[in-house]
């Protein structure tokens, strides 16, 4: 099963962005989530269009079955 967390922020003229991590760990917390995007803000680490994230909106886990078949 593949798991992808999605970080979702708005950037400082109102459009929303997604970060996603493939694999994060089981054990990871709210707490950990939201101090991790609050430095992602006030570090400016990413702009979109030149517009530095604002806003962590949320963040959620997306879990996804993938099943191959030989053809």
């Amino acid at each position: 099963m593949a798991k992808t967390l999605e970080l979702i922020f708005e950037t400082g003229e109102g459009k929303d962005v997604l970060l996603s991590v493939e694999e994060p760990r089981e054990d990871l917390t709210a707490l950990e989530l939201a101090t991790g995007m609050q430095t992602i803000i006030t570090q400016n680490i990413f702009q979109v269009e030149g517009s530095p994230f604002a806003v962590a909106k949320g963040a959620r886990v997306i879990e996804r079955n993938v099943v191959d078949y030989e053809v």
